[in-house]
């Protein structure tokens, strides 16, 4: 969904970066994936084509924030 988030902090040495995926348009999904060492996170359309990734190695990853969209249906409940 558009305006789904994830916040990734890296340690960089002395300090700390904090880096953001954000779906930018509407049917965009952020995906989330470790794998061999890498955490990789992806913006994706509809149709499952990745748009972009950021790779970060996950000895470095001090935090990874998943911060979704309040859903309409889900606000109801």
């Amino acid at each position: 969904m558009k305006g789904d988030r994830v916040e990734i902090v890296v340690d960089a040495g002395d300090t700390t970066r904090t880096y953001e995926v954000i779906a930018t348009r509407a049917g965009r999904r952020v995906e989330t994936a470790v794998r061999r060492g890498v955490v990789e996170v992806s913006e994706v359309t509809r149709n499952g084509t990745v748009v972009r990734t950021a790779r970060f190695m996950a000895t470095r990853v001090l935090a990874l924030v998943e911060q979704p969209v309040p859903r309409e249906d889900e606000q109801a409940v």
